[in-house]
This record gives C-alpha cells, structure tokens and sequence, in this order.
C-alpha cells in the first residue's frame, strides 16, 4: 500500500507543476466557475474573451487563461443553467456572444463563496498550526 501513497504524492506533484507556470496559476475547472460567475455579478453581460481579460486584470495577470479554458467554463455554465446567452455587438463592432448570470447562477455563486470562505478558513488555520518537534 505504500506505493499507492508515493503514487499519489507524484501525482499531486505533477498536478502542482502542472498548475503554477512561471509564478501564474490555472485554475481547476470548479474555481474557474466561480470566478466566471462573481465576474459576471461584478461586470454585468460580457463576451467570453472580456471575462477571460477581466479574470486576468484583476488577479494581477496571476492567473492564466486561453480561449479552450474560458470557453470550456462558459459552455458548463451555460449547460447548467447557470449563465445565459445572447448575441450583441462588441466595442470592435463584432458580433459577439453575451453571457449573463441567471437566478440559478447567483444562488449558487453565494452558495460556492460561503463553502469557499468557510473552507479557507479552515484552511488557514490548520496551515497556521505550528509544528510539533522542530
């Protein structure tokens, strides 16, 4: 069974290497769900490429997004009934796809912020317990 846990380990690993390039983290798809709805509560509709800028300016340019990953959290989204979409004009002229948070979504966007806070906390606390025999 030790093997499994060295497995594990590796994998956790590989994930975080994977996750922070160059000091910039990639969200997991659940995260990015949520900002992608508290950007929507913040900005009102907005088409993909201004919520992926949007993300990126406000984390400080932390956090890296590409078209598939934004798309990708927009297209879960909108299959969960929790943004909605309609076609506008961007400031470029463009027809562009608008998305909006739904009732659905803002409900669970308060649910997921209060389990994140409460889940944060707990964190924060266990990582500020100090070690025993050092």
């Amino acid at each position: 069974m030790w093997y499994s846990h060295i497995f594990y380990s590796t994998l956790m690993w590989d994930d975080h290497r994977r996750e922070h390039v160059q000091g910039k983290t990639r969200p997991s798809s659940r995260h990015l769900d949520l900002i992608v709805l508290r950007t929507l509560v913040a900005m009102g509709p907005m088409h993909g490429y201004g919520i992926a800028r949007r993300i990126e300016q406000v984390s400080g340019n932390q956090v890296l997004l590409n078209q598939g990953t934004i798309y990708a959290s927009l297209v879960r989204l909108q299959q969960r009934g929790l943004i909605s979409t309609r076609w506008g004009t961007s400031g470029s002229g463009r027809q562009a796809k608008y998305y909006s948070i739904t009732r659905s979504g803002r409900k669970r966007l308060a649910a997921e912020t209060e389990n994140w806070q409460r889940l944060s906390a707990v964190i924060g606390r266990l990582l500020a317990t100090p070690e025993v025999g050092r």
